[in-house]
C-alpha cells in the first residue's frame, strides 16, 4: 500500500525531531529508543537540553527510581515553575511577541502579547493571593479558554497551588465532587459566555456548587456580559476586574520543585468516582512541550490553535507547551460550524493558524457541509494539521488531508491521555504515513503491543503498554494511591497497561483500534468499534457512527450500529439493510449486526469524543454512569427514544 504523505526533504530536514536526532547521535527514531532504552538518564537529559528548561536549580539526576518503576520521579533535585517557563522568560526576553489570540463565539477577539500576558499573569496572582490562596492550595478553574483562563492557570503555578481545570460545561455535581476530593479553596469562573449565539450562565451554577463546600471560600468572577445583572455575596464573591485593578504588589514567585504539585486533572471513568491525576512542575509541562517540539513541530514562530476546553488534558497541553516554546496560542473559544459551516477554517485564516488540532469526530461532522466551506477561505498558513480524542476513519482521514491539508502537510494523528501528561503514539514531521496510522510511539516512550500472555506481537491486535517511565507519568491519584496501581500496574509486574487495543503493520506503522472497554467480542472475534464504523462513514449517506456490543444468548455479544445520517437522507428499512449489508461485507457473515439504529445525535464530550460507553448502556436501559462530560444531552434521549422503539 502506498503512503498518502511523505515528508518533503525540507520538512523532515528542517524539523525539530531531526534535529534532536542530531543532537543525541540517533540515526533514526529506532535508534532513538535504543538510546533511551540504554542510558535513560543521558537520553532525558539530552530532552531537558533540548527543550530550553528554564531552572533555577539544575537537576541532579534526571531518574530516579528507588521507589519502585510506579513512583518514578524526574529531574531529581532540579527547581523549575511552570510560570517561568511559559511565560515569565519571555516577557523578559520578546516582550512584544504575540503570546494569545483570543476570539470568543460572537467574533470578539483579544490579542496579548508576552510582556501583556505576563502583567496579567501578575495581576491573577495577586488577586488569588489576597483571597489567601497560598502553596498546595487547590484553585478550581472553570472557565472558556479565554485570555483570563490562561492567565489564572499561569498564576496558580506562579503562587505554586493546585490548579484544578475543571470542563466549562459542568453541572453543579460534577464541580463539587471534584473540588470537595481536593478541598478546593477558590472557584475561577465566569458570569457567562455565549455557545451558538445563546448565553451561558455558570455564575449560578458557581452559587450552588458554593453552597455544597463549606470549604470553599471565595468565588472569583471575570465578567463577560457587561452591566447584566449578577448576584454576588459578600465576602464570598469578588469580580476579577475589581480585585486586580485595586492590588499593585506582586507576589513573589514561588521556587518550586521538579516534583512540587502544580495540577490534578480529574477523568471520569465507565464506574467509581473521578480519578484525580497528579501532575508536576517538572512532569505534564515538560512533556507537553517535548511533544508539541518533537511530533507537531512547534517553534517561536509558529501560532497554535487546538480545540479544545480547559478541563480536557489539551487546553492544559496547550498553554504548557505552545507558551513555553514561545509560540503563539490561539483559543477558538467558539463552535466549528456557528455561525456558518466555515467558522472554523475562517478562524484559521484571520488568525494565520499554523499549527491547527481538532478530533476527528468534528471533521466527520464538518464533512457534511461538503468541501466549499473549506475551499473559501486561504489556509496557506496551516503547516501541520493535528488529531487526537479517538480513532479516525478512513474518509474522513482522506478528507481532511486533502481538502484541509492540500495534500501537502502531515496529519500528526496523537493519542494518550490525561495520565500520560500527553502523547503515547504519534505522528512526526519524518515518517512517510498511511490514513488512521501512528508513525510510532513518541520519541522516549516504550510502548509496546502484547498479547494476553504477555508477549510482544505484530501484525495483530494487543494491548498498549508502557515498559518504562516517562516525566509526564501521573504521580499516582489524588488521596488513592491503590486506585491508580490497580488501574495501570496490576496486570503485568512493572508494566502500565493503558487499556488501548493497538496494532502494527508491516511497515513499522500503528493503529489504535478501541479502547478495550470498548471491545466487541463477537462469537469469540474481539472487534474495535473503529472497524465498524469505518465501514459505515464510508457510505455517502453517513456522517458519524457508533458501534457497541450488547448481551448475545448465542453469540456472547451481538454488534448493534448507531448512525447519524447526512442532511437531506432519509431514513428507511433498505438503506439500513444497506448498511447492514456494508458491515457484512467488510467484515464478514460472522459480524452481520443485529441492528443498525438511525439517531439523530451521538452523546460526545466537548471535544467531540463519543461516549460510546453510554451509548450501550442507554441501548440496554442501564445506568450510564457519569455523564459529567456529557456535552449534549438531548443525544440521551436521542438513544432512549430508539430502544424504546426498538
Amino acid at each position: 500500500m502506498t503512503f498518502a504523505w511523505t515528508p518533503t526533504r525540507e520538512q523532515a530536514e528542517g524539523s525539530r525531531l531531526h534535529a534532536f536526532l542530531r543532537r543525541i547521535g540517533a540515526a533514526d527514531l529506532d535508534g532513538v529508543e535504543a538510546i533511551r532504552s540504554r542510558d535513560p538518564e543521558a537520553f532525558w537529559t539530552h530532552v531537558a537540553e533540548d527543550l530550553n528548561l528554564e531552572w533555577t536549580r539544575p537537576f541532579d539526576a534526571a531518574m530516579d527510581t528507588s521507589e519502585g518503576i510506579q513512583w518514578a520521579r524526574f529531574w531529581v533535585g532540579g527547581r523549575l515553575n511552570l510560570a517561568t517557563q511559559a511565560v515569565h522568560r519571555w516577557a523578559r526576553r520578546a516582550p512584544e511577541k504575540t503570546a494569545v489570540i483570543w476570539e470568543d463565539d460572537s467574533g470578539d477577539s483579544r490579542t496579548l502579547t508576552y510582556a501583556e500576558l505576563g502583567a496579567e499573569t501578575e495581576r491573577a496572582a495577586a488577586a488569588l493571593n489576597a483571597l489567601g490562596v497560598r502553596a498546595g492550595d487547590a484553585v478550581g478553574i472553570c472557565m472558556p479558554m479565554s485570555p483570563e483562563c490562561v492567565a489564572l492557570f499561569l498564576a496558580c503555578a506562579h503562587l505554586s497551588a493546585v490548579i484544578v481545570p475543571l470542563f466549562s460545561g459542568f453541572g453543579t455535581g460534577a464541580i463539587v465532587s471534584r473540588l470537595r476530593d481536593c478541598d478546593a479553596k477558590v472557584l475561577c469562573i465566569v458570569d457567562g459566555f455565549r455557545r451558538r449565539g445563546a448565553e451561558v450562565r455558570i455564575k449560578p451554577t458557581a452559587d450552588q456548587v458554593a453552597a455544597q463546600l463549606p470549604a470553599l471560600r471565595h468565588v472569583l468572577v471575570v465578567r463577560r456580559f457587561g452591566q447584566v445583572s449578577v448576584d454576588m455575596l459578600p465576602e464570598r464573591d469578588h469580580w476579577y476586574h475589581e480585585l486586580t485593578a485595586k492590588l499593585s504588589k506582586t507576589p513573589a514567585l514561588q521556587d518550586t520543585g521538579a516534583d512540587t504539585v502544580f495540577m490534578i486533572i480529574y477523568t471520569s471513568g465507565t464506574t467509581g468516582r473521578p480519578k484525580g491525576t497528579v501532575h508536576v512542575h517538572g512532569g505534564f509541562p515538560v512533556k507537553a512541550t517535548q511533544d508539541l517540539a518533537h511530533c507537531f513541530d512547534v517553534r517561536e514562530s509558529d501560532r497554535l490553535l487546538w480545540f479544545t476546553d480547559i478541563g480536557w488534558m489539551m487546553g492544559p497541553w496547550a498553554i504548557c507547551g505552545a507558551l513555553s516554546l514561545g509560540a503563539t496560542l490561539v483559543l477558538f473559544e467558539g463552535v466549528p460550524d456557528h455561525p456558518g459551516p466555515d467558522r472554523l477554517w475562517d478562524v484559521v485564516e484571520r488568525h494565520r493558524v499554523s499549527v491547527l488540532g481538532i478530533a476527528p469526530t468534528v471533521v466527520r461532522a464538518l464533512m457534511r457541509h461538503g468541501e466549499e466551506p473549506v475551499n473559501a477561505h486561504d489556509l496557506s498558513s496551516l503547516r501541520v494539521l493535528g488529531s487526537t480524542g479517538e480513532p479516525w476513519n478512513t474518509e474522513p482521514w482522506l478528507w481532511f488531508h486533502r481538502n484541509v491539508g492540500k495534500a501537502r502537510l502531515p496529519i500528526v494523528n496523537y493519542s494518550g491521555g490525561t495520565e500520560i501528561s500527553g502523547g503515547i503514539l504519534g505522528g512526526n514531521l519524518l515518517t512517510p504515513m498511511r490514513p488512521c496510522a501512528f508513525a510510532g510511539p513518541v520519541p522516549g516512550m516504550a510502548a509496546d503491543v502484547w498479547d494476553e500472555n504477555g508477549h510482544p506481537v505484530r501484525g495483530r491486535v494487543g494491548e498498549l503498554v508502557l515498559r518504562a517511565p516517562w516525566p509526564g507519568m501521573t504521580r499516582g491519584f489524588w488521596r488513592d494511591p491503590e486506585r491508580y496501581l490497580e488501574t495501570y500496574w496490576s496486570r503485568w509486574p512493572g508494566v502500565w497497561v493503558h487499556g488501548d487495543w493497538v496494532e502494527v503493520d508491516g511497515d513499522g506503522l500503528w493503529y489504535i483500534r478501541g479502547r478495550s472497554d470498548d471491545t466487541i467480542k463477537v462469537a469469540g472475534k474481539r472487534l474495535g468499534p473503529a472497524e465498524v464504523e469505518s465501514a459505515l462513514v464510508a457510505h455517502p449517506a453517513v456522517a458519524e457512527a457508533a458501534a457497541v456490543g450488547v448481551p448475545d444468548a448465542v453469540k456472547g455479544e451481538a454488534l448493534v450500529a448507531f448512525v447519524v445520517l447526512k442532511p437531506g437522507v432519509e431514513d428507511g428499512d433498505a438503506l439500513r439493510r444497506e448498511l447492514a449489508a456494508r458491515i457484512t461485507n467488510e467484515l464478514g457473515k460472522a459480524l452481520a449486526p443485529r441492528a443498525v439504529e438511525v439517531v439523530a445525535e451521538l452523546p460526545k464530550t466537548r471535544n467531540a469524543k463519543v461516549l460510546r460507553r453510554v451509548v450501550r448502556a442507554l441501548y440496554l436501559g442501564a445506568d450510564p454512569g457519569d455523564l459529567s462530560s456529557l456535552e449534549n444531552r438531548t443525544a440521551i434521549e436521542a438513544i432512549e427514544a430508539v430502544r424504546a422503539t426498538g
